[in-house]
């Protein structure tokens, strides 16, 4: 049976359809037994479906942004 450590190594290839019908069968009945591991493919799919509506042309914006709230969180620790 495939593990968690396995499922996650090859999340990129689940997630890009890259893998065979023995691989997904493997898959499948690791997702439909493990809780954990429903809820990472579906944040990583959730991830992709945002990073896809993203602009390209705010991405020095999103990054100054991203340091800027970073700098605020090191300010309130």
């Amino acid at each position: 049976m495939l593990s968690c450590k396995e499922l996650v190594a090859r999340s990129s290839a689940i997630l890009d359809g890259e893998l065979s019908f023995r691989e997904r069968m493997a898959v499948r009945r690791h997702l439909m037994l493990c809780r954990n591991c429903r809820r990472f493919i579906k944040q990583m799919k959730l991830t992709q479906a945002v990073l896809r509506h993203m602009p390209d042309t705010q991405a020095a914006e999103v990054d100054d942004l991203a340091a800027h709230l970073a700098q605020k969180r090191r300010e309130s620790l």
